[in-house]
């Protein structure tokens, strides 16, 4: 029955944030903890699961044309980079000071993405492609390593500022996470191990509601409700991050 009430909330979450091309890592591992799953088999299952969910999303946005190679490769390789020197600034300063300015950063963000609409641009000059990629990658990846995130929702509403079609912004996001998740997997899995009836019935979860999520964003929603969207993940993500900040 555990694994069951697990597999639906996968199936949940993974639904809503694969809409905005956001894994639901940060959410599931605390609710696979709460279901009484050990904190290192919640965090390499939850990882693992985020890659599948997004490899499935990210096959379908690339039959559509909808990932920004030019753009995703960039911010792999310089987020990879920053990423373990914003880990080591992070050791000299206060990290809940830190999470609260995250905090009102995604709040920020979140209150643009619902209300405020970007001066839309097509970017197709492959320069500026890749100097975005290089420019998102260093913000995503040296402020993901200082504040210990996933870099996925500091590329989505930056992505959107840059004047990115919010449909691509999502897809470009969704590849970029399948790697930054497996990677992540892997530094955990040398700790931890995979609980084989929790993942197979949360992979199952989790493929499902990458399937759905990304059919909502591909077909059933235009780009302003696919915006609006991410706006109210990043409202989820600051939630949580208060709610454990407040614990």
């Amino acid at each position: 029955m555990t694994y069951f009430i697990a597999a639906v909330i996968t199936f949940i979450f993974t639904t809503v944030l694969a809409i905005a091309g956001v894994g639901a890592a940060f959410i599931l591992i605390p609710v696979f903890v709460a279901l009484g799953v050990p904190l290192l088999t919640a965090m390499s299952t939850a990882l693992l699961l985020n890659s599948i969910a997004m490899s499935v999303a990210s096959f379908y946005n690339a039959k559509a044309g909808l990932i920004v190679y030019r753009t995703a490769l960039p911010i792999l390789i310089v987020a990879s980079i920053l990423s373990p020197l914003g880990a080591i600034t992070a050791e000299h300063l206060s990290r809940t000071l830190l999470l609260w300015f995250f905090v009102a950063f995604l709040i920020f963000a979140g209150s643009m993405m619902l209300w405020y609409t970007p001066k839309k641009r097509e970017v197709s000059d492959h320069k500026k492609l890749i100097t975005y990629g290089v420019g998102v990658g260093a913000f995503a990846g040296y402020i993901g390593g200082l504040l210990g995130v996933g870099g996925g929702n500091l590329i989505v509403p930056a992505l959107v500022w840059l004047g990115f079609d919010p449909k691509k912004a999502s897809a470009t996001t969704s590849f970029i996470v399948i790697f930054s998740s497996f990677s992540g997997f892997l530094g955990h899995i040398s700790v931890g191990n995979i609980d084989p009836n929790l993942f197979l019935l949360c992979a199952i979860g989790s493929i499902l509601g990458a399937l759905l999520g990304n059919y909502l964003m591909r077909k059933r929603l235009s780009a302003p409700q696919v915006r609006k969207m991410i706006g109210i993940v990043l409202y989820i993500i600051a939630i949580k991050i208060i709610w454990d900040l407040l614990k």
